[in-house]
């Protein structure tokens, strides 16, 4: 493709990457340490939390926080039915029942009364997803907590606020085509409560603060220090790398992509410092129109087109099947189109130039 779906710009980092793992392999020092509470440190500050728990990866991270928050056995919980698998996945690992509801397809998130429309009397908490580097909207009134899946959306906030404020905790995933990626697997929990992060620290470590008294059965599952390395040299590119992805979604706009047959540019949430993961427009022949771009040369894909309440694994929890005719809207229209810090104005000319010529 003479245009990548995702633009990274790791490549021009490559010596300090190095430098930045030799010099965290030369210190002897490899799971947990000074490295990962430094991240946790620069992290949590830089997401407005008091606590960041390193963990694995991304899944890890939302199982661990779900039953750091009480979630147990014959729990319910809530999370919406367009999104990555992992999201229902971790509800299911953590002993709960993952309750699907629908979307705005126009945002590609949860609302209010999607959220409430799922609602049961075993409902423990909700997991709304920041899904494309989009904000989910406040949910408010709730009795239960709240677990916002940040995966995608390292840096976003909303009015004002940083991700680490909009929900009771939030896990990220640092996987390497994340926003703020790292050259593996990795995660993170932020909160502000106490003893929802010492929880989830011992969790993270067989249920352990010691080594030697184990009060849970936990898991294995820690950031490693090389992991925690690259992401302390890279968390200072973040803002400028979610500037660049938000001045690309505005020269698509520019270019006159919204103005073409079809085509639905993606929707902010009310107050969202989008931070365009992927960038997702809709079109009712989503299917045709990735075709006829990669005859130009310029990749573009579907996401979640079978959702999440109609995987395999899943339908057991819907057993007499479930209308969410936002979520059939989304998996039926969307397509992602070339997105990336690295992707430059004549890249999206191309891109506009395909489509219009598609269309």
């Amino acid at each position: 493709m003479t245009v990548p779906l995702f633009a990274s710009s790791l490549a021009e980092y490559k010596e300090r990457l190095a430098d930045r793992l030799a010099e965290v392999a030369a210190s002897g020092r490899y799971i947990l340490g000074p490295e990962v509470e430094a991240f946790e440190r620069e992290f949590a500050a830089y997401s407005g939390a008091r606590h960041c728990i390193g963990v694995g990866n991304g899944t890890d991270a939302l199982t661990i926080a779900l039953r750091a928050l009480g979630v147990s056995e014959g729990d319910d919980v809530v999370v919406p039915s367009f999104t990555f698998y992992a999201t229902a996945e971790a509800v299911v690992n953590a002993g709960a029942r993952p309750v699907f509801c629908d979307i705005d397809p126009a945002t590609f998130c949860v609302t209010p009364e999607t959220v409430a429309d799922a609602l049961t009397e075993r409902t423990r908490a909700v997991v709304p997803v920041h899904l494309f580097g989009n904000v989910a909207p406040a949910l408010e009134g709730l009795e239960v907590p709240v677990l916002a899946d940040a995966a995608q959306a390292a840096g976003a906030g909303r009015e004002g606020d940083p991700i680490g404020k909009l929900a009771d905790a939030s896990t990220l995933s640092f996987f390497p085509s994340k926003n703020l990626p790292c050259l593996g697997d990795g995660g993170a929990i932020l909160t502000d409560d106490d003893e929802v992060a010492a929880l989830a620290g011992r969790l993270r470590f067989h249920g352990s603060e010691d080594k030697r008294t184990h009060t849970e059965v936990g898991y294995n599952s820690r950031l490693d220090a090389l992991q925690a390395g690259v992401l302390r040299l890279l968390l200072g590119e973040l803002d400028a790398w979610n500037d660049a992805r938000r001045s690309v979604a505005g020269a698509y706009e520019e270019q006159g992509l919204g103005e073409l047959p079809g085509i639905e540019l993606p929707v902010p949430t009310a107050g969202a410092q989008h931070v365009y993961h992927l960038y997702v427009v809709r079109h009712e022949r989503a299917r045709e129109l990735a075709a006829a771009l990669a005859e130009s040369g310029v990749e573009a894909r579907s996401y979640y087109e079978a959702p999440v309440h109609r995987q395999p694994a899943m339908v057991r929890y819907v057993p007499g099947g479930l209308e969410l005719p936002g979520t059939d809207e989304a998996a039926r229209t969307n397509l992602a189109l070339p997105m990336g810090p690295a992707l430059d104005a004549d890249a999206v000319a191309e891109v506009c130039a395909a489509a219009r010529a598609a269309l």
